[in-house]
């Protein structure tokens, strides 16, 4: 993760309503905001014997908790090639 991407500058564009991709303990992510002070978070990818749940909500302070351990971070384009 790029050191200049800080945890106010993904908390902005969540709050704009960006969803965002990233990868913890080798499983792929999705994470985005639904309400005041709750966010999603979905399991995306994970190995085949994972003890990871698939779906979870969140408060903005556990997402803080975890920002510093997410790496590659890449947005949702929601684009279709």
């Amino acid at each position: 993760m790029d050191s200049k991407y800080t945890f106010e500058m993904f908390w902005e564009d969540m709050d704009n309503g960006f969803q965002i991709y990233y990868v913890y303990m080798n499983c792929k992510y999705l994470i985005y905001k639904m309400d005041k002070n709750c966010y999603k978070n979905e399991l995306i990818e994970a190995p085949e014997k994972c003890p990871h749940q698939k779906s979870a909500i969140y408060t903005l302070k556990r997402v803080k908790e975890l920002f510093p351990y997410m790496e590659n971070i890449e947005y949702k384009s929601g684009l279709e090639i």
